[in-house]
């Protein structure tokens, strides 16, 4: 009987460790620096584009944001995408509302990360 009830409580409890792995509207994640210098699948805008616009050319402003998932999207190869809005409500590098990431690709290069 013992063992039937840790069996049982195990597997409950990977169901729900592995059951996060879609995102939904509402979610909060957390902008994590790049390994490269520029963000590969999340859609910043180039650091020449921010430099015309009078702004410092560099993504250390958004390093460690809280974000939250306002749309999600799948495309018909199983690419997830998902918009983000900074938490606070303000935009990003003083232009941008929003920002379009590859959820699957951006998670697994640690560019994003869910809250703990």
């Amino acid at each position: 009987m013992k063992n039937v009830i840790l069996t049982l409580f195990f597997l409950g409890f990977c169901f729900f460790a592995s059951a996060q792995t879609e995102p939904n509207v509402g979610d909060e994640l957390v902008i994590n620096e790049p390994t490269a210098v520029n963000y590969k699948y999340v859609k910043f805008p180039k650091l020449n584009i921010l430099a015309k616009r009078g702004k410092v050319a560099n993504y250390k402003s958004v390093y460690g944001d809280t974000v939250i998932v306002k749309e999600v999207m799948a495309n018909e190869d199983g690419t997830i995408y998902v918009v983000l809005e900074r938490k606070d409500g303000t935009k990003f590098f003083g232009y941008l509302k929003s920002v379009k990431a590859n959820y699957n690709k951006s998670i697994e290069a640690g560019e994003i990360a869910p809250t703990t």
